[in-house]
């Protein structure tokens, strides 16, 4: 994909310590922030983008070598048996990376506060690479340039080496998931701008996944950034299955397509899945001018594709087939995002996506006549516009769009067997969502688990989808669907047409119902109403009778 200036889709935000969980807190207050905490001391004056990968390499390092210490020694004690605790192949079949001798973690440990330390983690590194190819490239490899200070180093792999992250307890805790996710989060926010381009909000891919449901098919991000909108698909599925009575441990039965133009980012990406066992291919380089997966009809596609990038290269790209809704301006790539999206989708697909909220309305440079043919072509599902405050790496009000190629309600994806569902076809759904989400900080805002089982609930209620078929329980929304005012709307094409085929919420789902001490809007209106013709007519009398006593007087009106 083209260079992003702006907010990129990527991991998913952290999952919060036990301890302080509640139904509506997306915030993480546990040893996640105390291990943050500590390593961000040893920082010093580094950079917070070069210092992510010196941090998660470590943590990646020590969670595959803690996986394979724990294989090793249950092989030690089959030795009688005729196990062989020094064969890859008996970690391999357990889906466990071989760690050989120089990177396993005990041997850094012992040699941490030696001045060669940077070296023997660059030959760990390099060594694990060579004994499992699915991980060739993917690891950092520059622990020893004299820019990093070996002592603080040092210090980082004795802290580290005070978490389990790799064993079988710490795996079905996903112990590492919230340690690298969360570090993802605060990397992000220390990054600012520039962080924001690998990081998605977990509330905001959490939402995206919970309305499109990825049961089942393939998955295709075209900008996944460090794979988050990978990882909450793949929760989705076990939290699903965990309600059905399976303990979360369903396979999940969906392949992963992802391309990621940065290198550092692809790594991130690569190392991401791999620390929770998801087979993906994940390619690197630019998706606009090198798709590599040309051919790909995806059922579900979820990105945050850069917001408003002008370099992206689109004057090249003039009469490219993928453009069947217009050209997008070589200024701006939004609608080069949407359709190459819309290229992408399968039969039955559907897209969810972030964009800036500019291409709900915008009619510059043709950008309008594209959205028109979009809608016209009865692809646009649903509407979302988002609060404010929710991403790192920019201010720009952002919004949710949903794609669908078949809207008839034919097509079910529960199982894939097909079931009869309202038929939307000439109908878009609006939501207005901005007064939604809550302040986790001064500077950001997250959607809680009820803002997004608010939403998705609309949404599938809106679809006709059964309550029981759906992982979102929809916060105890009913399954019919109906407008409510300042929130959502059900509008019919002519009734976009007539909005300039404009998509912004607030258009259609018009003002919010207000009742003060108890009194509904509407009676308060006809209520006032009968005070004011009660108090015109008052004053009516009022100006007669001044008239009448100051002709007495002598004197006329005027």
């Amino acid at each position: 994909m083209a260079p992003a200036v702006a907010a990129r889709d990527a991991g998913a935000a952290p999952r919060r310590g036990r301890a302080a969980r509640n139904a509506d807190d997306g915030a993480t207050v546990g040893f996640e922030a105390q291990l943050w905490a500590a390593a961000d001391a040893l920082r010093n004056n580094m950079d917070a983008a070069e210092y992510k990968h010196v941090v998660l390499g470590l943590i990646f390092l020590k969670y595959i070598s803690d996986a394979f210490a724990e294989r090793h020694a249950q092989l030690e004690a089959e030795r009688a048996q005729g196990a062989d605790p020094e064969d890859p192949d008996e970690y391999r079949r357990d889906a466990i990376f071989w760690v050989p001798p120089e990177a396993r973690w005990p041997h850094l440990k012992a040699q941490a506060r030696q001045p060669g330390i940077g070296q023997l983690v660059d030959d760990a590194m390099a060594g694990i690479e060579r004994d499992n190819p699915a991980l060739k490239g993917v690891l950092p490899k520059d622990y020893a340039r004299p820019a990093l200070d070996k002592a603080r180093l040092g210090q980082l792999i004795d802290l580290i080496s005070n978490i389990k992250v790799g064993d079988e307890a710490s795996r079905a805790k996903d112990v590492l998931g919230r340690v690298y996710e969360y570090f993802l989060s605060q990397f992000a926010g220390a990054e600012g701008k520039k962080g924001g381009e690998f990081y998605t909000p977990r509330c905001v891919v959490k939402l995206l996944v919970e309305m499109i449901e990825p049961w089942h098919g393939r998955v295709y991000d075209p900008c996944c950034g460090s794979s988050g909108m990978f990882v909450q698909s793949v929760e989705f599925i076990r939290a699903h299955a965990n309600g059905n009575g399976n303990g979360g441990k369903a396979k999940a039965d969906i392949s992963i397509y992802g391309q990621e133009s940065n290198y550092t980012t692809w790594r991130l990406a690569q190392m991401n899945l791999a620390i929770r066992g998801i087979d993906g291919q994940i390619a690197q380089g630019d998706t606009f001018h090198s798709d590599r997966f040309p051919d790909l009809k995806a059922d579900f596609i979820l990105a945050n594709p850069p917001f408003n990038i002008s370099d992206w290269g689109g004057e090249r790209l003039r009469d490219d087939p993928r453009w069947r809704y217009g050209t997008p301006p070589p200024g701006n790539a939004n609608f080069g995002w949407v359709q190459h999206m819309v290229h992408h989708l399968a039969p039955a697909g559907v897209a969810g996506f972030v964009l800036a909220n500019g291409s709900m309305s915008s009619n510059q440079s043709g950008e309008g006549e594209i959205r028109k043919a979009l809608v016209e072509a009865d692809l646009v599902d649903c509407m979302i516009a988002l609060p404010g405050q929710l991403f790192y790496s920019t201010q720009i009000p952002a919004c949710l769009w949903f794609l669908r190629r078949d809207r008839s309600g034919r097509h079910s994806r529960e199982g894939g067997n097909p079931a009869q569902t309202p038929d939307r076809r000439g109908q878009v759904l609006f939501i207005d969502a901005r007064k939604l989400g809550r302040m986790v900080d001064r500077t950001h805002r997250e959607l809680t688990d009820a803002d997004i089982a608010r939403i998705a609930g609309t949404y599938h209620a809106w679809r006709g989808e059964p309550l029981e078929s759906r992982h979102s329980r929809a916060g105890g929304n009913p399954v019919s669907y109906a407008d409510i005012p300042g929130y959502c709307k059900s509008a019919a094409l002519e009734d976009i047409r007539k909005h300039g085929h404009v998509l912004t919420p607030g258009r259609y789902v018009g003002a919010e119902a207000q009742e003060v001490d108890g009194e509904p809007f509407a009676d308060k209106m006809q209520r006032l109403a009968a005070q004011l013709r009660e108090q015109q007519a008052e004053a009516t009398k009022l100006d007669a009778a001044i008239a009448a006593n100051l002709a007495a007087l002598g004197y006329t009106a005027d």
